[in-house]
């Protein structure tokens, strides 16, 4: 299980615009050169991101992208599933039918380690991995 280029730079793009003062505009093509992430790509992201009200899109020419609410009220999960659905580590947690095996005691085990993993990810905030992110030296970083 990895987690995908996708949701990877969408939530470097959400930590960017969490860096940046509340009432600016950033403009995607500033995110896209700064967090090392293809434009077009980024633009498909934030798409999603801004259906769901996680950013706010405005249009225009000084138009780009907020956040849609304080950093502290936005789950690393709520953007992990806005980019790519319910997020699930084996196919067989999907649908009934995907696996043949009935009580597989796999099965057990992996629910249980996608509860454990969505947990966490529904504790940690944007607000708590600005907060990692200040402690790591700046030779470590991206």
């Amino acid at each position: 299980m990895q987690f995908t280029k996708a949701e990877e730079y969408g939530i470097f793009g959400v930590l960017y615009l969490a860096e940046q003062p509340a009432d600016r505009i950033t403009p995607l093509s500033e995110i896209s050169e700064t967090q090392g992430v293809p434009e077009k790509f980024l633009a498909k992201i934030f798409q999603s991101l801004s259906k769901s009200g996680l950013v706010h899109s405005h249009r225009g020419v000084k138009g780009g992208f907020s956040l849609g609410r304080p950093a502290d009220q936005i789950s690393i999960r709520e953007i992990v599933e806005d980019i790519q659905g319910p997020y699930l580590i084996s196919k067989c947690l999907h649908a009934n039918d995907a696996c043949d095996r009935k009580d597989c005691p796999i099965k057990l085990l992996l629910c249980k380690a996608q509860d454990a993993l969505i947990d966490v990810f529904g504790k940690h905030t944007v607000a708590d991995l600005l907060a990692w992110q200040k402690e790591v030296p700046v030779a470590n970083r991206r």
